[in-house]
């Protein structure tokens, strides 16, 4: 069985379908779900489907390897993040090499970085006139959104588009990608 942790920030709609996706799949499961957030939603979505959570502080994150321990106690073998807002840190990124998937809401390397997450990516998008976006599913390493690209899918931008109708078709696009493509990534790494 592959172990999948979720690391996640806010709401969890993401986490929230790779848990349903995986629920009873054969041979993959979400054991684990870490937030930086101590209210953040998404740990109500695991509590509810009896899956272990964490919350995890920035000193404990950056300062300690003890996360990587504690994941390694739960035979976590794929990291997922859903997101979660803080780049990885180096010890998670060798430790899991090639085995932690992030998912950007646009189509990289276009609108990347530091303080592109969210709505800030989408008012991007929406300012510079560009007539299509999509999902970038992509491995994790030591710098945000810099790894290699899993996966792409595109959506239009119409002239008449709001950002808030951009981050519809987009998350529209990451809930029907994402976890396929997860499935996808840990058959092919067995």
């Amino acid at each position: 069985m592959t172990s999948i942790a979720i690391f996640a920030s806010g709401n969890g709609s993401n986490a929230r379908k790779i848990i349903d996706y995986f629920r009873d799949h054969d041979d993959i499961a979400v054991r684990l779900v870490i937030s930086n957030k101590a209210d953040a939603l998404v740990l109500e979505a695991a509590r509810a489907e009896h899956i272990e959570t964490k919350i995890v502080e920035r000193s404990y994150f950056y300062e300690t390897e003890q996360l990587l321990t504690a994941l390694r106690d739960r035979n976590i073998n794929f990291i997922i993040l859903a997101g979660f807002l803080w780049k990885v840190p180096s010890y998670l990124v060798r430790a899991f090499e090639r085995k932690i998937v992030n998912i950007h809401p646009a189509l990289l390397p276009n609108f990347g970085g530091k303080g592109m997450y969210g709505s800030h990516v989408h008012e991007a998008v929406k300012a510079s006139g560009a007539t299509q976006t999509g999902i970038t599913i992509h491995y994790a390493n030591e710098n945000y959104d810099e790894g290699d690209i899993i996966f792409q899918a595109t959506c239009a931008v119409l002239q008449s588009d709001t950002a808030a109708d951009i981050a519809r078709k987009v998350l529209e696009l990451e809930h029907r990608y994402f976890s396929k493509t997860i499935e996808d990534v840990i058959r092919n790494k067995k």
